[in-house]
């Protein structure tokens, strides 16, 4: 989405045509889609593994690969409609972009944008809150037992198969937060420019409408650097493939990161199992 923007920046203006505008705003609002409702599977995974627990069915290779063509099938089916006068696509105040029409003002170009909002924003929003409102319960639960265990037992720490486990999926959990966390920092502008645009529109000023973009598009350069920071088989697997980004493991705290390497790949051989 990045290279037609900064075409349009260096001119100050959208010079790609009437046609490529709708192409360019409903490649933006497809993407938006799967990346955010990609994200609400992952949170029901991680609900279903650390909630559900040994009672959980465990997510099959064919399970997943069903939900990743739900998720683009039905991400399609909501993009397309703006094709064909349910809304519509078109240049953004600041005429370097373009997205959905949110100052018409008739009840059908906004009806979109009210089951859109909901479809692709509240929605998803509302259910990863309840989710990781239970996945901290059940960790706060899991570590306060494990120490109540230790006590009794007149030992620091219990280092059990299913603690070592329980770390690992604790650790994949802080991931996916913050990575979801991110998502919504980045495509919340864009909710309250439509929003805004819809009921009040002296605030989406040409200024106020290029947010939206460049919050977005920071989500891509974020997410990696995310994942290289919290993830210690990511950083493992880019001093592999690219040692001149020196993100090896060793050095600060080489003998942390080979156990939780260790203690991850366990845990995701037992979720295989």
């Amino acid at each position: 989405m990045t290279p037609p923007l900064l075409v349009n920046a260096y001119w100050g203006t959208w010079i790609l045509g009437a046609f490529f505008c709708e192409v360019y705003a409903f490649l933006g609002s497809f993407f938006g889609c799967v990346s955010i409702w990609s994200m609400v599977f992952i949170t029901a995974d991680r609900y279903n593994v650390i909630v559900k627990g040994v009672s959980a069915e465990p997510l099959t290779s064919g399970g997943a690969m069903l939900r990743i063509a739900g998720t683009w099938t039905f991400t399609l089916a909501w993009c397309l409609p703006p094709f064909f006068g349910w809304n519509r696509y078109v240049p953004e105040g600041n005429m370097l972009a373009c997205g959905t029409d949110y100052l018409t003002e008739t009840e059908l170009s906004r009806s979109y944008l009210y089951v859109y909002s909901v479809w692709v924003y509240l929605f998803p929003l509302a259910y990863i809150i309840y989710s990781y409102t239970f996945i901290v319960k059940a960790v706060a639960a899991h570590e306060k037992g494990m120490r109540e265990q230790a006590k009794k037992m007149g030992v620091k720490s219990l280092r059990s198969e299913e603690a070592q486990k329980t770390s690992a999926e604790c650790r994949l959990c802080k991931v996916a937060l913050m990575t979801v966390t991110l998502w919504f920092v980045a495509w919340t502008p864009y909710f309250v420019i439509n929003w805004g645009g819809m009921f009040n529109k002296p605030i989406v000023t040409p200024l106020f409408s290029i947010w939206g973009s460049v919050f977005a598009k920071a989500n891509a350069v974020y997410n990696p650097i995310v994942y290289a920071i919290s993830h210690p088989k990511y950083r493992a697997a880019l001093e592999k493939k690219l040692p001149c980004l020196a993100c090896a493991t060793d050095g600060r705290d080489g003998g942390s990161d080979a156990a939780s390497t260790a203690t991850t790949e366990n845990a995701e051989k037992t979720e295989s199992a």
